[in-house]
């Protein structure tokens, strides 16, 4: 049997100022998951996800990626397998938007060679490729990145992290800064891009219907302990207050939810 794609082994974050932020957290997702964390701010879902990459260290227990162990010594052939969409895009505004989408090789041909923009041409023809798949035009390609309106940026967030075609996707809170239905719409793009490739999302979020919707398996997280692993049909109004507290967002008639 296959090891999962992410593992976190009685993950424990503790700051130095005492401040707890992941208390005993135990977690298998499995490959070709589209897992959601869900849970209000603070709860500890971006310190959790940011670990499968380490841009955040745990102070106790373990991260496991396809079976191996995520330390110093492993990180560099693991992070060719990862790829990130940060939630204010992380895009360099003065390049064009076809350079910061083939910044998603960087795991692959160096830092020297990316900052030298020394791209091959098998790269910019699959950044080509990329931008069409997520609705960018071919005249976008050689804009610069901060011209673009929040949700196109976005997009080229996207296109980047498909770079290398990684068996991981991170998501951490990809539409925080983006209206509702723009916000579908970029779900819907990574969930689909995911799916050609196979590929595992473990993807941050605040929305409760936009988890139900693109998950095909709710995490929430409250001050740093999990509190619910379900299908979206199981996130229920008990499980929502045992997320948010009484005061949280509650179901609806309808099905939806009332803030």
């Amino acid at each position: 049997m296959d090891a999962p794609a992410i593992s976190f082994r009685k993950i424990g974050k503790r700051y130095p100022d005492g401040t707890r932020a992941l208390d005993d957290v135990s977690l298998d997702v499995p490959r070709g998951q589209f897992c959601v964390l869900l849970g209000p701010s603070g709860a500890g879902k971006s310190t959790l996800l940011r670990m499968a990459n380490r841009l955040a260290e745990p102070t106790e227990g373990r991260v496991i990626i396809e079976g191996r162990d995520l330390t110093p010594r492993t990180m560099k052939p693991i992070r060719r397998r990862i790829g990130m969409i940060h939630q204010s895009f992380n895009l360099v505004g003065r390049l064009s938007v076809a350079a910061n989408i083939m910044t998603g090789a960087l795991p692959a041909l160096g830092p020297a060679r990316v900052l030298a923009g020394l791209f091959p041409d098998a790269l910019k023809t699959k950044a080509c490729m990329l931008a069409a798949s997520v609705g960018l035009d071919p005249a976008h390609m050689s804009r610069r990145a901060d011209s673009l309106s929040g949700g196109q940026q976005q997009r080229v967030g996207i296109a980047r992290a498909f770079m290398l075609d990684p068996a991981i996707v991170l998501a951490d809170e990809p539409v925080a800064s983006l209206d509702p239905r723009i916000s579908s719409d970029i779900l819907a793009l990574i969930r689909d891009q995911a799916r050609v490739r196979g590929a595992t999302v473990l993807c941050s979020l605040h929305q409760i219907e936009l988890a139900r919707t693109f998950a095909d398996r709710i995490v929430a997280l409250r001050h740093g302990r999990l509190v619910f692993d379900g299908t979206p049909a199981e996130l229920d109004r008990n499980a929502i207050r045992a997320i948010y507290g009484e005061a949280g967002p509650v179901p609806i008639a309808s099905g939806g939810l009332a803030a």
